[in-house]
């Protein structure tokens, strides 16, 4: 909460009588109303009278060349009818979408929240799917496409080696709390938010099954990263399950190489080609088109690697296989 209190401070200070003041912070249910409109009161403002405070949740999908700031539709609420309209008249503005009204600023705070929770609740689904699936020996990917088939009422989402970004990991967690300090426990949320945390260690606990198979121990094996940024060619590091990933492997003694092309300035080798000369084993953790592209068995026989573990299930896993390759992917 520092940078969003520092910024209200900041604008209260300076903001002139009759001002729109619009957070798009990811917050909890209750931070407009508990802590930004009393730095607008002890200014000297009286909110809905000389000032209008505003939330409308930030909507980004970074990478997307589909869905951007101004196609996406937005939620907006106010303290008071002025400022929703004042909101909405803004939005409708820059935005070639709908703008939808909300009956309080506490709800517009828990759409953002809602929206990440449930994203991150469907995933945790599939990220124990996977694990029961792999003791099943069904391969989880298929049966989610399988289910996809379904035109209502279903909506897929897929397993991983973890769940990055600045939103989904952390939002919960807003919720979590504040529903604490009122006296209710989300324990669906908690447990989800347990499951995805631990698929980094997950992760390579199939790197070091698949590497008894061929006999070599995690300890000195050079193991080879593949990706640090948390979402598929973009740069963006926030919350990355490689880091986490990263750890585990240290902690086992393995020797670590990393390489992710969007990332070069925090990778340990300057190209694929020098991670695959480098590596006994790989890890895949970012889906980069380049890797997906790239990663061949021949490619990886070349190099004499003999162990893959795709953490985003994005590669042929059959052809692999086929090649005398260990694969192993999240719950395949």
């Amino acid at each position: 909460m520092t940078p969003v209190i520092a910024a209200s401070t900041q604008i209260a200070a300076s903001a002139k009588k009759g001002a729109l003041v619009v957070l798009e912070s990811t917050v909890n249910p209750g931070v407009s109303e508990e802590i930004i409109k009393p730095i607008f009161e002890k200014a000297g403002f009286t909110v809905g009278i000389d000032i209008y405070l505003a939330h409308c949740p930030e909507r980004i999908n970074p990478g997307d060349p589909k869905w951007n700031v101004t196609n996406i539709p937005r939620v907006v609420g106010s303290f008071d009818e002025t400022g929703l309209c004042l909101a909405y008249n803004f939005y409708t503005s820059i935005v070639d979408s709908e703008i939808r009204k909300m009956k309080s600023i506490r709800e517009a705070e828990a759409v953002k929240i809602v929206e990440n929770s449930f994203r991150d609740i469907n995933i945790a689904f599939v990220n124990e799917l996977a694990r029961s699936f792999a003791v099943l020996d069904i391969d989880v990917k298929d049966v989610i496409l399988g289910a996809a088939t379904k035109p209502f009422a279903f909506m897929a989402h897929f397993p991983s080696c973890g769940v990055g970004g600045h939103c989904i990991p952390v939002d919960p967690y807003y919720l979590i709390e504040r529903a604490k300090q009122s006296g209710f426990d989300h324990r669906f949320l908690k447990i989800a938010r347990e499951i995805n945390n631990s698929m980094p260690a997950y992760a390579v606990e199939l790197l070091q099954d698949a590497l008894n198979t061929v006999k070599l121990p995690l300890n000195g094996t050079r193991v080879g990263v593949l990706g640090l940024a948390y979402k598929a060619d973009i740069d963006d590091l926030r919350e990355s399950p490689a880091f986490k990933v990263i750890e585990h492997l240290k902690k086992h003694h393995a020797k670590i190489e990393t390489f992710d092309p969007y990332v070069k300035d925090r990778s340990t080798v300057k190209s694929l080609e020098a991670l695959l000369k480098k590596s006994q084993a790989l890890v895949l953790v970012t889906d980069h088109k380049e890797f997906k592209k790239s990663l061949t068995p021949a490619q990886l026989k070349k190099y004499g690697i003999r162990v893959i573990v795709d953490g985003k299930n994005c590669l042929d896993k059959q052809a692999f296989i086929k090649a005398g390759i260990i694969y192993s992917g999240i719950g395949r």
